[in-house]
């Protein structure tokens, strides 16, 4: 099942399950104060302290379950309700006093571990300071209250355990974060991947599709027959060009520098201009044969389609590649048609290549150049 972006994922039954075990374990502790109660010869005390108690421990437990939700999904915990949630719970122990005796204060380790998950960790210290004060303050000034001293290293021990549950909690739910912004931003560069890829593979074919049909056009009554070969190159180059995209999207197309010389050849003399392509090439690496082959289908594509050129060259060297004309040089039309150009770059940048287009040093024309840095290998 999808998930709608920036929500988040959905949590298995079985660690929910664990998420309220984990905090139901803890109610093991309110035995002291339950056995109090029970113990109670007024029955309005003893189910008095019964009720707060079992109140006390179902707030307890859904308070944990929501403060738990919020950080798994890297929500913040607003402090208003946590602060309120935690004085409902200290008022539930003050109620069931006349039930639970001296005994109440043990629910004191509950507020002050609920503390140290719902606030800031300033605030959750102060809180955690008064809970483990309070028993000792309490056995001092009320008479019979004495013995209950150890509550105060209850609530350190269990605040200390929390901070780590906290923590752990906290970082789970920053790497969930980290894991759907992964895979967004997995699927916004295959997405940007594929547009690149269609837009330099349609944007070459159908670029010499439409030329070749232009001279097929002006063929076709001065010379019928070579007419008809260039409308059957036409149809090649559209079936080409449809198993370029099935192959592209199916992420295993490749482009070699040899078919996109070939290919440039074609191109340029449907376009009526003069090609000078090498007759051999070096020997490449397959994924600088790769870079060079794109560099040559983008450089042909706008020396057809912008340039008004009469003669195009490209040269291949071992760590670089030229494609070059004698046209007008870059225009506004040709800075329009840049996609090609930053796909281009994108790639280059794989390899620690620059691209760099602009006038040719030496009179009227364009020039795109891919290089390697020296000493690549």
């Amino acid at each position: 099942m999808d998930v709608p972006k920036g929500q988040p994922q959905p949590v298995s039954r079985k660690w929910r399950l664990t998420g309220w075990l984990l905090a139901a374990v803890w109610l093991f502790f309110l035995n002291v104060p339950l056995g109090t109660a029970l113990g109670q010869a007024e029955p309005w005390r003893k189910w008095l302290g019964i009720g707060t108690l079992v109140a006390f421990g179902v707030a307890y437990v859904l308070l944990f379950e929501w403060a738990r939700a919020h950080r798994q999904a890297g929500r913040p915990i607003p402090r208003g309700r946590a602060a309120a949630s935690l004085l409902g719970l200290l008022a539930l122990g003050l109620v069931g006093i006349p039930g639970t005796g001296a005994d109440w204060m043990t629910t004191l380790v509950f507020v002050a571990t609920a503390g140290v998950f719902l606030l800031p960790a300033v605030w959750a210290l102060v809180v955690v300071v008064l809970a483990a004060l309070t028993p000792l303050v309490a056995g001092y000034l009320v008479p019979g209250w004495s013995g209950v001293s150890g509550v105060f290293f209850a609530v350190l021990l269990a605040s200390f355990a929390m901070f780590g549950v906290a923590a752990l909690a906290q970082r789970n739910g920053e790497l969930r974060a980290a894991q759907r912004e992964i895979s967004r931003l997995a699927v916004a560069e295959e997405r940007a991947r594929t547009a690149r890829d269609l837009h330099d593979i349609l944007g070459h074919s159908l670029t010499v599709v439409a030329i070749k049909a232009e001279l097929a056009g002006r063929l076709v009554e001065v010379d019928p027959s070579r007419a008809v070969a260039e409308i059957a190159e036409v149809e090649q180059l559209a079936r080409a060009a449809l198993a370029d995209v099935r192959g592209t999207v199916g992420a295993y197309r490749g482009v070699r520098l040899a078919d996109e010389l070939a290919g440039a050849r074609s191109a340029l003399t449907a376009a009526g201009i003069t090609a000078d392509l090498p007759a051999e090439l070096p020997e490449l690496p397959a994924e600088r044969d790769t870079l060079f082959g794109w560099a040559v289908r983008e450089g042909v594509t706008n020396v057809v389609r912008h340039s008004g050129a009469r003669h195009c060259t490209i040269r291949v060297e071992p760590d670089a590649v030229e494609v070059s004309d004698d046209g007008r040089g870059p225009t506004a039309q040709a800075e329009a048609a840049g996609h090609g150009l930053v796909g281009l770059r994108e790639r280059a940048q794989r390899l620690d290549a620059t691209v760099s287009v602009g006038r040719r040093p030496q009179g009227r024309g364009f020039v795109l150049r891919v290089g390697l840095p020296a000493g690549a290998r």
